[in-house]
């Protein structure tokens, strides 16, 4: 069974402001007061920045970031940490990455794993989730789960959802 997602993650106040910049943006609400926005083709065509000649070091660990994201990401944080995650599993194997951005700046990361089991610190997606906030629940193995990263197995999945 595969698992993709390449999205931002923040709380859903956050992820609103940012969304009315970004029409093709979609926000789905998560647990613990968060959101996601899938980052679909519409949604990163509609992010792209014109002059951004290249990538900088906290985007080019993103396969799908476009040239001068991150001034986005810097400017849309400073109201609030934001994550940006993304996740590839086929039948056991595959690789995660994220980052937090908060008060203007790349905050976290970017973390990257290639392989399970994860280190003692959990996923890079859990790590970067505990940075803006959230705290596993009774019943959960880990952040990813506490806020509900399992329901849908795609990028498109959540989009449809939103």
């Amino acid at each position: 069974m595969s698992y993709e997602l390449q999205a931002l993650i923040g709380t859903v106040e956050l992820l609103t402001v940012a969304a009315a910049e970004v029409p093709a943006a979609r926000v789905v609400p998560l647990a613990q007061g968060l959101a996601l926005i899938p980052a679909t083709p519409a949604f990163l065509s509609a992010l792209r920045l014109d002059g951004a000649e290249r990538k900088s070091d906290g985007e080019a660990a993103f396969a799908w970031h476009p040239a001068g994201f991150e001034l986005r990401l810097a400017a849309w944080s400073k109201a609030g940490p934001i994550a940006c995650v993304e996740a590839e599993f086929f039948g056991g194997t595959g690789a995660q990455c994220a980052a937090v951005w908060s008060d203007g700046r790349l905050d976290l990361g970017p973390l990257t794993s290639a392989f399970e089991p994860f280190p003692p610190e959990g996923s890079p997606i859990s790590r970067a989730l505990r940075r803006i906030g959230v705290r596993t629940e009774a019943g959960c193995p880990d952040e990813f789960e506490t806020v509900g990263l399992h329901a849908h197995r795609s990028t498109d999945a959540w989009a449809a959802a939103g």
